[in-house]
């Protein structure tokens, strides 16, 4: 599985400037099974949903789709969504025409993000060159019990959409390797970078880990960077096999 990840600043509330800088960079990207984008790509993590969201079937998810056709891959990365009267912090899942999204479920409240969107409920698990993967956005991060793979819920790769910021940067640096560990899992986070319109400063800090916890990909922090991590599968079913951790762990249901 090879997996693209853009960490890179946003135009702050400018989707269209902002799909043009992700077209330019995409662009010279060669070959990927999938692309993966920050948290709030077209906008940054801005509270201005009622004059910045799109229904499922606008421009920005119009774009995905025509992307993920033109590069033959999935792409993923979270928007603003309107949908029955609501707003939703929602990653879209683009593949092969087809559309599947999550809702980001833990809503950021030193933010007032609750305020504005609506906490999703369900996990979405979705399949890829037959690899299990479960995308989640930023703040999901701290909150390993629904992070955990479970039998009703198991995937091979934890994806986190982001804008991190560099004051809290070590937990973010901490618990990307920790989620990967305690699900015997791949992890991939992809941050922003830069000041957004809040004057608040995002350091990247974006990074692949391993099954083990280990670093696989990593950009440099503070830079705009087309990253590249390499999985297998076969290698993390024979680490899932010779440690069986998963046998003694705790059953439970939210």
């Amino acid at each position: 599985m090879t997996i693209t990840f853009l960490q890179t600043s946003l135009h702050w509330e400018d989707r269209q400037k902002n799909l043009d800088d992700f077209s330019e960079k995409i662009a010279a990207i060669e070959r990927s099974d999938l692309i993966l984008l920050p948290e709030m790509f077209t906008t940054g993590f801005t509270m201005n949903a009622a004059a910045l969201a799109e229904p499922m079937d606008g421009p920005a998810v119009s774009w995905m789709k025509r992307i993920a056709k033109e590069k033959s891959c999935a792409i993923a990365g979270s928007l603003i969504i309107e949908e029955d009267g609501k707003y939703y912090n929602r990653m879209v899942w683009v593949h092969d025409g087809k559309v599947q999204h999550y809702d980001k479920r833990h809503l950021f409240s030193l933010a007032h993000e609750e305020k504005t969107y609506t906490a999703g409920t369900k996990k979405l698990i979705v399949e890829l060159n037959g690899w299990k993967i479960c995308p989640l956005i930023c703040y999901d991060l701290r909150f390993p019990v629904w992070s955990r793979r479970t039998k009703a819920a198991d995937y091979d790769i934890l994806l986190y959409s982001a804008n991190w910021p560099e004051r809290r940067i070590k937990a973010w640096k901490t618990l990307l390797p920790a989620r990967a560990i305690e699900n015997q899992c791949y992890v991939i986070g992809v941050n922003r970078i830069g000041d957004d319109g809040n004057g608040i400063y995002h350091s990247g800090d974006s990074g692949a880990f391993d099954f083990r916890g280990e670093l696989v990909s990593k950009p440099l922090p503070s830079q705009e960077s087309v990253e590249r991590a390499e999985f297998s599968l076969s290698d993390l079913r024979d680490f899932r096999r010779d440690f069986a951790f998963g046998l003694d762990a705790d059953g439970f249901s939210l």
